[in-house]
């Protein structure tokens, strides 16, 4: 199963990791150890909280605000 992994820079340095399909998130040092620790996360949400079917990869994209 392939799932989305949405990362951003975390404040204190590292990585935040979050999967859309699932709701799960945590965090890594970097990119790599963020991924793994999104992966086995979300392995742990699968068994606890066996889902049917997952409807596909979220679709991401950017937009910008006229006043930031």
């Amino acid at each position: 199963m392939q799932l989305t992994a949405v990362l951003t820079p975390a404040e204190e340095g590292g990585y935040v990791a979050f999967n859309p399909e699932t709701g799960t998130t945590t965090q890594g040092e970097s990119v790599a150890e963020a991924v793994e620790n999104l992966r086995e996360a979300t392995e742990l949400f699968l068994e606890e909280f066996p889902q049917r079917r997952i409807l596909g990869h979220s679709l991401m994209t950017t937009f910008e605000l006229s006043h930031a």
